[in-house]
């Protein structure tokens, strides 16, 4: 059973690779998309809060557009869900408990086009992504998959947008991967402040 995260601190391997500027929760900062999983099963006890989560993002004008589909490497559809990532995706995803593929609905009841899906999407994404950082899971996102085979073999309706794939599953030291991915399995850097952010304009 996972332990959800209690300490207030950043964990060590962030610590090692990121400093924060300015007095932010630790969570924030200890996000990140690990490679490296066991291939082990999760317990739904243990991941389906993550769905919980991404259910209470915002959205505009509350239309929560989001669809999570997903398998448990146990599923009968497992074979199908692995089978949508690019080659050099799947080598490490393949280990993974979940597999979700993240649709959103384009337009509304009335047909007309909801502009802010993709935006909605990616907060319930990130949701989803901060509450498996503080149960100790990896989640992974990619946009390297067969965006249209995954609408097809899920059944999406037309008017839904495969947008992400998220590999979500129980970290593995970094040596358990193939070589050629291991240097890019630790947390990474961000820009600067002054880079993202400007007072009164661009």
């Amino acid at each position: 059973m996972q332990e959800v995260e209690s300490e207030r601190s950043l964990r060590e391997e962030v610590a090692a690779n990121r400093t924060p500027t300015r007095d932010v929760d630790p969570l924030f900062v200890n996000r990140w998309s690990g490679y490296a999983m066991t291939g082990e099963p999760v317990p739904e006890r243990d991941y389906l809060p993550v769905f919980e989560a991404a259910r209470w993002a915002p959205s505009s004008r509350n239309t929560q557009p989001w669809r999570f589909a997903y398998a448990d490497r146990r599923d009968d559809e497992w074979e199908t869900f692995v089978s949508l990532p690019n080659d050099w995706n799947r080598q490490w995803a393949e280990n993974a408990a979940v597999l979700v593929v993240l649709f959103s609905e384009t337009t509304d009841e009335e047909g007309r086009e909801r502009s802010a899906h993709s935006f909605d999407a990616g907060a319930a994404w990130e949701n989803l992504a901060l509450e498996a950082t503080r149960r100790g899971l990896v989640a992974h996102p990619m946009g390297g998959f067969d965006h249209d085979a995954a609408k097809e073999e899920l059944g999406a309706p037309d008017d839904y947008d495969a947008e992400a794939m998220i590999a979500i599953g129980d970290p593995a030291p970094t040596d358990t991967l193939p070589e050629d991915l291991r240097g890019g399995d630790e947390p990474n850097g961000r820009k600067p402040l002054d880079e993202i952010v400007s007072r009164g304009g661009f």
